[in-house]
C-alpha cells in the first residue's frame, strides 16, 4: 500500500501477505548475533553482568580457563570484607560549580551522553557499600527502567525524582552511572589479575541479565545504559534472561546424574525485589539443550518486602515515637538490629530450630510488653512467621502457576530450583518442599477402591552458590552460546495493516478510498505474527510480508510499528489498550530499482510497487530485525523502543 493512501490514524499501515519461518538473521538490533555453539576465533574474557534490583554481581572467565570462573568479592568501601554482591545504591555529592549546565529542556549534561564512562561533571558518585548507614542514597533505581511493572510499596517515585532534579540527573542517568561505576571497577579487579598487557591485547565480552517480564523497551534501556557505561557497542552486548542464566548455571551443575529427556524444571530466581519464574524441558542431554515449557512469570515479592514488613513490625512493638526517635539519633542501632535481621534471620529462619530470636538492638531501654530484654528485640517463631507468609503466599502461587501450566498439558514437574538471594532462605524452602509434596491420605474403607492418584511430588532444589547462580549463568552464555532451543512468546506480537473494505467484516464507518488502488479500503487490521505462548526459535526467524507503493521522488524510508498484546486472544483490530513495541525504521534505497515494479492507475497515475519483508527473531532477552527481498538481505532495520 502507498506510504500516503493506506496510512491509518494509530499506525503506519502496511498491507501484510502473512507470515513464515525463514533463515535466522545477520544483522542484530537491540542485542547481539544469536549463536547455539560459537567458534570464537581468538581467546577473550567474558564477563557477565547481573544488574539487579537491591544487588548486582560480576563474574569472569577467560576462554582459555572455561572452568575458573572468577566471582568479584571486593568491593570500595567494603573495608576488606568479601561479598560475593554490592547494593545497587548510588548517591551523587553536592555538584561543582563549575558543573556543565544542561538545556532548558531537562536534556543531560554532555560529558554524561557524549562518551562512555560519563558520570556528571563534577558530581562525585557514592556507590556500592560506600555509605554510612544514614546516608540518602538512590534504590532500586532498575525497577524504574520498566514503566509497565509495578514499583513496590516502599520505593517513592516523588522522592526519587526530587533526588536526581537536585543533580540534575534522569533514571537511565543514574543506571549508566551504576554501571560505570561496576565497568571501571571490573577492569580494575581483572587488570589487577591479569596484567595490563593482557587486559590491553584481549577482547572482553559483556553478557547482562535482566528479567524474564521486562518489557522489550526496558530490555533496550539496558542496553543503552550498558554502552554509555563504557561496556561495548549495544550490538555487540548481549542479554539474558535472569532465570534463563540462572537455568544454563544450575542444570549443567546437576547434570548428567539427575537429568532425562522430557525432564521439566521451574527455575525459581528470587531475588531482593523481584521473583523471576521460567519453566524449561530437556530436550538433550549431550551437550545439554531444553526448551521452554511455559512462559515465563514473575512479581515484586522478593526478599526486600520482608525488610519493610519487619520495620513495620519493629515500630508497632515499640511504638512509633521510639522507633523515630531511634532512626533519627540513633541509626547504627536501627541499622545493627536490620543488618541482623537481613543476614541472619531472613536467611536461616527455621521454625523447628528457632523457636525466638534475639535481635539486637543495642542502647535501646527494656521493656518487657514490647519484648526489649538487655539490648534485644525478642521475636517468637509466630512473629517471624507472620512476617513471612504474605510474601511466601505470593511466591508460591508463583510457582504453582508454573506447575500448573506444565501439567496441563500433560507435562512432568521433576524439580523446582531455587536460586537468588530469597532462594537460600531456609523458610521459602521448607515451605516450597510442603506445598508441593504434602498429599492427605486416602480416606479409610474396608473394601478396596480404585484410589484418585495424588500429583506427583515435586523436589525442591537449592544449587550452591544460589545468591550467585544468575551471573555465572551469564558467564557461562557468553562462553558456550545459548542451550535454549526454543522459548515461549510473553506476547502476542504484530503489525497492523490496511486491506480491501469486505461489508461482511468490516464496519462502513471504518473504510476510506484509495485514490491509487481505486476501491474502499480498510486501516488498522491487525496481523498476528506470533500467539502468546507460541514456541519461538532464535534460529528461525518469523516474517513479516509487506507490499509498499511509492509514487515518483517519494522518500524510500518507511516506519512500521510492531505491536504487542498482553492478553490471551488478541483484537482483529488496533484498540487501545495495545502495546505499541518500537518503531521499525527500514531503508529501502538498497534495494535495486529492478526489483520494484511499475504500476499505472486508470487514470494514468504512475507508482513503483515493492514486496518485501521483515525477519524478527526472539532470543533469551532481545528483539533482532532485518530487510530482505526474495529471500536477499538489503540495507538495515533500526527501531526505536517506547
Amino acid at each position: 500500500m502507498s506510504n500516503s493512501a493506506l496510512r491509518g490514524p494509530h499506525h503506519n499501515s502496511s498491507a501484510v501477505l502473512g507470515s513464515n519461518l525463514g533463515p535466522p538473521p545477520s544483522e542484530a538490533i537491540g542485542g547481539g548475533i544469536p549463536s547455539v555453539n560459537p567458534t570464537p576465533a581468538v581467546d577473550r574474557l567474558i564477563v557477565g553482568v547481573d544488574f539487579g534490583t537491591t544487588y548486582s554481581g560480576v563474574a569472569a572467565v577467560y576462554t582459555s580457563t572455561p572452568e575458573d570462573v572468577d566471582v568479584i568479592k571486593t568491593w570500595p568501601g567494603g573495608n576488606g570484607i568479601t561479598s560475593d554482591k554490592v547494593p545497587t545504591e548510588i548517591a551523587y555529592d553536592p555538584p561543582n560549580p563549575a558543573m556543565t549546565p544542561s538545556s532548558s529542556n531537562g536534556s543531560i549534561p554532555s560529558t554524561a551522553t557524549g562518551a562512555p564512562n560519563g558520570q556528571s561533571a563534577g558530581a562525585n558518585i557514592k556507590w556500592g557499600f560506600q555509605f554510612k548507614p544514614e546516608e540518602p542514597r538512590l534504590r532500586c533505581i532498575k525497577l524504574f527502567l520498566d514503566r509497565n511493572q509495578k514499583l513496590p510499596h516502599f520505593v517513592s517515585p516523588l522522592e526519587t525524582a526530587a533526588q536526581l532534579r537536585k543533580y540534575d540527573r534522569n533514571v537511565m542517568d543514574a543506571v549508566s552511572d551504576y554501571l560505570t561505576q561496576m565497568y571501571k571497577h571490573t577492569m580494575d579487579t581483572l587488570t589487577r589479575r591479569y596484567g595490563e598487557s593482557f587486559m590491553s591485547t584481549t577482547k572482553v565480552e559483556f553478557v547482562l541479565t535482566v528479567p524474564a517480564v521486562w518489557s522489550d523497551a526496558a530490555k533496550n534501556a539496558t542496553l543503552v545504559a550498558a554502552e554509555r557505561a563504557g561496556m561495548g557497542n549495544r550490538h555487540d552486548l548481549r542479554l539474558i534472561s535472569e532465570p534463563e542464566a540462572a537455568a544454563v548455571y544450575t542444570l549443567k551443575a546437576i547434570q548428567p546424574n539427575h537429568l532425562k529427556v522430557g525432564d521439566n524444571f521451574i527455575v525459581c530466581d528470587a531475588g531482593g525485589g523481584t521473583v523471576d519464574l521460567i519453566s524449561y524441558k530437556i530436550t538433550q542431554i549431550s551437550p545439554l539443550r531444553v526448551e521452554e515449557s511455559a512462559v515465563g512469570t514473575g512479581g515484586l515479592c522478593g526478599s526486600a518486602f520482608l525488610n519493610y514488613r519487619f520495620e513495620d513490625h519493629v515500630r508497632s512493638r515499640i511504638g512509633a515515637e521510639r522507633y523515630d526517635t531511634m532512626k533519627e539519633k540513633k541509626p547504627k542501632t536501627w541499622m545493627m538490629g536490620l543488618k541482623y535481621w537481613d543476614e541472619y534471620v531472613k536467611r536461616n529462619f527455621n521454625e523447628e530450630e528457632h523457636h525466638e530470636v534475639n535481635v539486637p538492638f543495642p542502647g535501646l531501654p527494656d521493656d518487657e510488653d514490647a519484648g526489649l530484654d538487655s539490648g534485644f528485640l525478642v521475636m517468637t517463631a509466630d512473629q517471624i512467621k507472620m512476617i513471612f507468609e504474605p510474601i511466601i503466599r505470593e511466591v508460591c502461587e508463583l510457582v504453582e502457576g508454573q506447575v500448573e501450566g506444565i501439567r496441563r498439558k500433560g507435562g512432568v514437574v521433576s524439580g523446582i530450583v531455587l536460586v537468588g538471594g530469597f532462594g537460600q532462605s531456609n523458610y521459602l524452602y521448607n515451605r516450597l518442599k510442603a506445598h508441593f509434596n504434602t498429599a492427605a491420605p486416602p480416606p479409610y474403607s474396608e473394601r478396596p477402591t480404585l484410589a484418585t492418584i495424588a500429583p506427583q511430588a515435586v523436589e525442591v532444589m537449592q544449587p550452591v552458590y544460589a545468591w550467585t547462580a544468575v551471573v555465572r549463568g551469564a558467564v557461562l552464555r557468553g562462553l558456550e552460546g545459548s542451550m535454549v532451543v526454543s522459548r515461549r512468546s510473553r506476547w502476542h506480537y504484530g503489525t497492523s495493516y490496511a486491506t480491501v473494505f469486505d461489508e461482511e467484516r468490516h464496519p462502513v464507518s471504518d473504510r476510506y478510498w484509495s485514490p491509487l488502488w481505486e476501491r474502499w479500503m480498510v486501516s488498522d487490521r491487525m496481523q498476528w505474527h506470533i500467539a502468546k505462548g507460541e514456541q519461538v526459535s532464535e534460529r528461525k526467524a518469523v516474517s513479516f510480508h509487506y507490499t509498499r507503493n511509492f509514487r515518483p521522488n517519494q522518500s524510500l524510508v518507511v516506519e512500521d510499528d510492531l505491536i504487542a498484546c498482553d492478553n490471551d486472544v488478541a483484537p482483529d483490530a488496533y484498540k487501545k489498550g495495545l502495546i505499541n513495541v518500537c518503531t521499525l525504521t527500514t531503508d529501502l534505497n538498497a534495494v535495486p530499482k529492478t526489483l520494484f515494479t511499475r504500476l499505472t492507475t486508470t487514470k494514468g497515475i504512475e507508482f513503483d510497487n515493492l514486496d518485501f519483508t521483515l525477519d524478527m527473531t526472539i532470543d533469551s532477552a532481545s528483539l533482532i530485525f532485518e530487510l530482505k527481498v526474495d529471500g536477499v538481505r538489503y540495507g538495515h532495520v533500526t527501531a526505536k523502543f517506547h
